[in-house]
């Protein structure tokens, strides 16, 4: 017998809620998954997985439900709130989304981007976090994401662009620090990978206001823009298009592949320096703020 899936808690968020409407049309009106596939232009497993929430629907779908289903706009309003609200699910869609990809584009002004990450480098980080509840757990479900991205059988195209401050900062001690860097020389040795690197004399750049990516999927692309504790998932077309455009002027101030391969070398030789430095000062300020107190 055929299991029944119960439909998603409407209270959930506007995107549970959009699901559990499409479905609850789609049986009213007596349409199997492969009947409305046709209708939607899309495979009976992509209408299942929107249903299911693994998915979501997009501008032009939304419209052939609204026509369809006769709902005067309701599809295509929902969706419109959707997408300017907050998710809990968002994290959750992005990693489904990243699995199936065909491309990413990633600007990481402050850390190593995560599927570039070491095991080392990432638990310092999470280390670091005051969110985060097992640390075991979590670097083992980040590792495996970042494995389901780049070592399945038709990896994407990843290119990432790096302020220079990345390279310098000293996450996890030298030791960390020197493997993150000669993991990342032979990430790079991939034919779909690339890391290009923003130098500090290129000033200010439209990167600064903060971390994001995008995604091409299907023939179309999603933007994600990082945030402390959260994130944002857009799929409208203009806020997507202004994030194409973003990344694409972050690139032109970006050095090329291999002036930017060459300055990942010559961080990697002056890395325990740099972090010794960096010991010493932090060492220094503590005995000034001791001796500071110590007058008062």
């Amino acid at each position: 017998m055929t299991a029944v899936r119960a439909p998603l808690n409407p209270r959930t968020s506007l995107w549970h809620m959009l699901a559990y409407l499409l479905r609850w049309e789609r049986e009213k009106n007596g349409l199997s998954l492969t009947q409305w596939g046709k209708i939607a232009t899309a495979a009976p497993s992509t209408v299942s997985n929107v249903e299911a929430g693994r998915r979501k629907i997009d501008e032009r779908q939304a419209k052939i439900i609204d026509r369809h289903f006769q709902t005067g706009g309701l599809f295509e309003l929902l969706l419109w709130y959707a997408q300017r609200g907050h998710n809990p699910d968002w994290a959750q869609s992005v990693i489904g989304y990243e699995a199936i990809a065909g491309m990413i584009r990633i600007y990481q002004g402050q850390i190593i981007p995560a599927p570039f990450q070491t095991e080392d480098y990432a638990r310092a980080l999470l280390l670091a976090s005051s969110d985060v509840k097992d640390i075991d757990e979590t670097l083992k479900a980040r590792m495996e994401w970042q494995s389901s991205i780049l070592e399945r059988p038709d990896p994407p195209y990843v290119w990432a662009l790096l302020d220079e401050d990345v390279l310098d900062d000293c996450i996890g001690g030298p030791e960390v620090m020197q493997a993150q860097l000669r993991y990342l020389l032979e990430l790079i040795k991939r034919p779909n990978l690339s890391v290009r690197i923003i130098p500090r004399s290129a000033g200010a750049h439209i990167g600064k206001d903060g971390p994001f990516r995008l995604i091409s999927v299907e023939g179309r692309d999603i933007a994600y823009a990082g945030a402390a504790r959260g994130g944002r998932l857009i799929e409208m077309c203009g806020e997507v298009d202004q994030f194409r455009l973003d990344f694409d002027l972050i690139g032109q101030k970006a050095a090329s592949d291999d002036a930017s391969r060459v300055l990942i070398e010559r961080r990697l030789e002056t890395t325990e320096w740099r972090c010794s430095g960096a010991k010493a000062q932090l060492a220094a300020r503590s005995t000034t703020k001791r001796a500071s107190r110590w007058r008062r």
